[in-house]
């Protein structure tokens, strides 16, 4: 696991952090890294920890044991407002009453600062995420994606160390969150704040972030950038949380460099990477790296027969089902303008793979 551990590291660290909540490890024995002015996801399923994690960074909640250090300084026991961390949620909570400039603005106010200082922050941020021009609006006068971007200006109006973000694009649709997530992204490239992001959405923790932790049970199972990840998980449940993903389960009969040989159903498979002959292992093979064929092809290192079990069009990409005899259904995504094959229920095909396209994961 690739936690970027460094003990001379300036940025965030989690130490040995656990939260319990009665027989309940929300947060179990957890360290971690987080350099600063990196973008890091902190992704999961519902209940698996993630929020709870961001909470005791914010200092909302208090780590039953270990602790969290900002650039080596010890911060578990500081409130909230001591820790001059950022904080946007999926539900805005941005003041009805306030126009746009006094939303932004209502931290500095907190803090007391002259409003002829205040001012020229206040309209720096709003330039910052492109809301100038609506500056004397009141909330219910924007769309969700404005006033998610005035939630963000508040968040960052007073240089915060670090902007935690919990799922803060949840209530926007699928349209106007991939805007903001493309604004988020060159917004934090600009700035070169830390970010730390919780979402579920495992599109959104791939497309944004420098890098991705996994969360499980409390746990961090994997963590490593983006492309890492989809490409190399190292368990099941990796592979099939971070995108969809086959899974077939095969004999070694054979070790040759890093080559192994396997036998699967009465099907002869070559895929690469290391184990003892005679052992059984699992491997992960994503839809969009598999063939499907109208003929059997030649010299490819996998195939197998198979009969199209269902087939629909997906976003200029056919996606099938295939029956095959010894490994089971397959599924697979084909570029539409590169498909051999017709998707048709019930027609005979062939699928292929090369022995580099799929990657052994530990089986959890």
């Amino acid at each position: 696991m690739d936690s970027k551990q460094d003990a001379g590291v300036q940025g965030l660290t989690l130490r040995s952090v656990s939260k319990h909540y009665g027989n309940v490890r929300a947060v179990d024995d957890v360290d971690l890294v987080v350099p600063k002015g990196e973008f890091l996801t902190l992704l999961g399923p519902s209940g698996s920890g993630k929020t709870t994690m961001l909470m005791m960074i914010a200092g909302f909640a208090i780590p039953t044991s270990g602790d969290i250090l900002l650039d080596q300084r010890v911060i578990t026991g500081l409130p909230p407002e001591k820790r001059n961390f950022g904080m946007v949620f999926q539900g805005y909570a941005l003041f009805p009453h306030m126009t746009v400039a006094q939303n932004v603005g209502f931290p500095l106010k907190v803090r007391r600062m002259a409003r002829e200082t205040a001012q020229p922050l206040i309209e720096k941020t709003l330039d910052l995420v492109q809301l100038g021009h609506l500056r004397d609006r009141l909330p219910r006068q924007l769309s969700g994606g404005q006033q998610q971007r005035v939630a963000l200006a508040r968040a960052l109006v007073f240089a915060p160390d670090i902007l935690l973000l919990d799922e803060p694009l949840g209530a926007l649709d699928k349209k106007l969150r991939s805007e903001v997530q493309i604004e988020l992204k060159q917004l934090h490239k600009r700035l070169g704040t830390t970010f730390i992001y919780v979402t579920h959405d495992q599109e959104e923790a791939l497309s944004m972030s420098d890098r991705i932790a996994i969360v499980r049970d409390g746990k961090f199972v994997q963590i490593g950038g983006p492309g890492d990840l989809y490409e190399r998980p190292d368990s099941r449940f990796v592979a099939d949380f971070l995108g969809d993903s086959n899974f077939m389960t095969g004999k070694v009969i054979g070790q040759v460099g890093d080559e192994l040989a396997l036998e699967a159903g009465g099907q002869n498979l070559r895929q690469i990477g290391h184990a003892p002959v005679g052992s059984e292992v699992l491997i992960a093979l994503r839809p969009e790296k598999v063939s499907v064929h109208a003929n059997q092809p030649a010299g490819v290192d996998n195939v197998a027969p198979g009969v199209v079990e269902a087939s629909r069009y997906f976003c200029s990409t056919n996606h099938f089902i295939v029956r095959t005899k010894a490994l089971g259904s397959i599924r697979a995504a084909v570029r539409a303008w590169q498909s051999e094959v017709v998707p048709r229920e019930g027609l005979d095909v062939f699928v292929s793979w090369t022995r580099d396209a799929s990657v052994v994961v530990r089986d959890d």
